[in-house]
């Protein structure tokens, strides 16, 4: 099933959850957790990194799992497979979290339906990073004055 989450609810998601526990994060700069990660902690959000492989990553103090972050987590941010989503869901509400969101292509509806029934909302198959340049403006931050990509036809071409 796609998700259902509407407009008003991503935007008091994105804007009162300020401290993100990111399952799965990879320190490796070219995969889709470290990007996103990295835009969310330029956007003034506390980025904690879940995974047993780092000790470090993005310059935060990475955890093995959730059970094991000393602070109050708003929301989880899941980059596991649908599969390993129920789990986390669990672990998830064992710590308290407010939000359970899983990334574009994660999908498991049990887990969701868990998390819902303990009170924590739940996003699914959408990517916070998206979410939040759509909602908040931050759609150029990738950077549209690098010069690599642009309407002007570079002066060093012959034509």
């Amino acid at each position: 099933m796609a998700d259902d989450t509407d407009i008003p609810t991503l935007r008091r998601i994105l804007g009162t959850c300020r401290t993100l526990a990111v399952v799965g994060l990879s320190a490796n700069w070219y995969r889709p957790s470290f990007f996103a990660a990295k835009y969310m902690l330029d956007h003034g959000y506390k980025v904690i990194p879940v995974n047993p492989a780092y000790p470090e990553v993005l310059g935060q103090k990475c955890y093995p799992s959730l059970g094991d972050i000393p602070v109050k987590v708003d929301m989880v941010d899941c980059f596991r497979k649908s599969e390993e989503i129920p789990t986390i869901a669990e672990e998830a509400i064992a710590i308290g979290a407010r939000v359970l969101w899983m990334q574009l292509g994660v999908v498991n509806e049990a887990a969701r339906t868990r998390a819902r029934a303990a009170g924590l909302d739940v996003v699914m198959d959408r990517c916070v990073k998206i979410e939040h340049a759509r909602l908040f403006g931050g759609l150029n931050w990738i950077g549209v004055n690098t010069r690599v990509i642009s309407s002007k036809r570079p002066r060093w071409l012959a034509y």
